[in-house]
């Protein structure tokens, strides 16, 4: 007999990130289940927007997921609103592109506060939430990148790695507790952070609604492992048992190596942009020391 999918109609939802790309394609999938949905964004006015997008009772609210009390009550608020969180959709993260000698220490702050401690932060939030409840879900938004290495893609690549190694760990002490979690490891997607980004050789692009469609699966049909497209899965346990050079001349010959060293500086400048003002919460925290 074939497994019925969890209904999750009813369910409240929070999805970090929410306003554009990726994480507005989940907030829209998810509210076309049933979900209760709140979205969190460092621009106010794209939260609200999509909110109002979504109709019903959908919630837009201002986040800096890097000013961690102030996560906290973003929290707490959306709980005011809309009861207790059953799904924690950590999304919000940045990526910048270059030589790893070349990057500046406030690049490498705003990935480790956004894409890394953030997630930290929020899962640790929605497991003293969930747990005591017996159920919840925590879906944490990773990348193909947490399981190898891009160059000109380092501090991201470490973030990424992060985040995975945290939601195999969070998983192993949530056994039995009734919570569970999910790290979703997409390749690239077209999104203004892969602007101007090459596509390797036999990988096609995947689109934000793709990535929603998977994370749907993973709540609908419960699995830690999210890869997107499904193929990076299988494509990634076949190549663990290819020695590593020959793993390095695969990627090479695949040109995975340049899709970041040949990136279009001029098409991701605006999108660099508005990443190097991601995290006003860490500038502030920097500026205190």
């Amino acid at each position: 007999m074939a497994k019925l999918p969890r209904s999750l109609h009813g369910r409240v939802v929070v999805v970090t990130g929410g306003g554009r790309g990726i994480g507005r394609a989940i907030a829209s999938a998810l509210a076309d289940r049933g979900c209760r949905v709140a979205i969190g964004d460092l621009d106010s006015a794209s939260a609200r927007e999509a909110a109002a997008a979504l109709g019903g009772d959908a919630v837009g609210l201002a986040l800096d997921v890097t000013d961690r009390p102030g996560f906290t009550t973003f929290l707490d608020e959306v709980e005011r609103r809309l009861g207790p969180i059953d799904v924690l959709d950590n999304n919000a993260g940045i990526m910048a592109v270059g030589p790893f000698d070349d990057e500046d220490d406030a690049t490498v702050v705003r990935q480790l506060e956004i894409n890394l401690h953030a997630v930290i932060h929020g899962t640790k939030e929605a497991v003293r939430r969930m747990k005591p409840r017996g159920t919840g879900h925590i879906v944490n938004v990773a990348s193909s990148a947490g399981k190898t290495g891009v160059p000109h893609l380092a501090t991201y690549c470490a973030t990424k790695h992060g985040v995975v190694g945290l939601s195999e760990a969070v998983r192993a002490e949530l056994r039995g507790t009734g919570v569970e979690i999910a790290v979703v490891m997409p390749g690239i997607v077209r999104t203004e952070l892969t602007a101007g980004l090459a596509e390797p050789r036999g990988f096609k692009a995947s689109t934000p609604e793709d990535v929603a469609e998977r994370v749907v699966e993973a709540l609908e049909f419960p699995r830690f492992d999210v890869y997107v497209p499904k193929s990076i899965g299988p494509t990634w346990s076949v190549l663990q048992v290819v020695p590593r050079r020959g793993r390095e001349a695969i990627a090479r010959a695949l040109r995975i190596d340049r899709a970041l060293l040949d990136a279009d500086r001029d098409a991701r400048a605006v999108y660099e942009a508005r990443a190097a003002a991601s995290a006003p919460g860490a500038e502030r925290e920097r500026e205190a020391v």
